[in-house]
């Protein structure tokens, strides 16, 4: 069987990536395209705990290493017990982040740099993305949607952490214009998803051998 298409999102917390996963998914199901929804960290029983660790605000003193690699953990279990197998079934999975939010996160919010894509490689054995989304709002106009007071321990960081995560999506983007699209987040919930669909509609649908 043909291997399944595999299609992140991306983008500051607030951007409306999983808003658009839904309404990505339900019009790709509409097509006839059997699709898998999943979000990182998480995705697994194990990754939701993971998930749980990383992001609570009493786990203040979290070195960024550590944050990195609990991560690249969760996401190694995602590959191996959910992405993989949906892909090799001829399954469409969309999911809420992947190896470029560790990238803009870790690499670049919390200075990591290089060392990110290599515990991340090593994570996923290779399988990276076939397109990935890019909802691109900046950091300011997110912190106006979501607020701060009750916000996780990633959240709940200081502008200039998520401006430095920003720049970093901007990089990747930059870096990788055949697989990264660009979608501006600032307009209303129904021009973004239109933009999103019909980048998708432009996709290669040929399986993947």
């Amino acid at each position: 069987m043909s291997r399944g298409r595999f299609i992140t999102f991306e983008g500051p917390d607030g951007s409306g990536k999983s808003t658009q996963i839904r309404l990505l998914g339900g019009y790709l199901m509409k097509k006839g395209i059997d699709v898998v929804y999943t979000r990182e960290p998480g995705g697994t029983r194990i990754g939701e705990k993971i998930r749980y660790i990383i992001l609570d605000p009493e786990n203040s003193e979290m070195d960024p290493l550590t944050e990195a690699m609990l991560y690249a953990a969760s996401r190694a279990q995602h590959v191996a017990e959910v992405i993989r197998p949906a892909l090799y079934e001829g399954r469409t999975v969309l999911c809420d982040r992947y190896i470029d939010s560790s990238i803009a996160y870790q690499g670049y919010g919390r200075g990591l740099g290089e060392i990110v894509s290599c515990v991340n490689d090593l994570a996923v054995g290779g399988l990276g993305p076939d397109l990935t989304i890019f909802i691109d709002i900046a950091p300011a106009s997110c912190f106006e949607r979501i607020g701060r007071s009750d916000g996780d321990r990633i959240e709940s960081e200081d502008i200039t952490y998520h401006e430095a995560v920003y720049k970093g999506y901007l990089r990747l983007a930059a870096d990788h214009p055949d697989r990264v699209r660009r979608v501006d987040g600032s307009r209303d919930v129904r021009a973004v998803r239109d933009d999103i669909r019909t980048i998708v509609d432009l996709m290669d649908w040929d399986g993947i051998i």
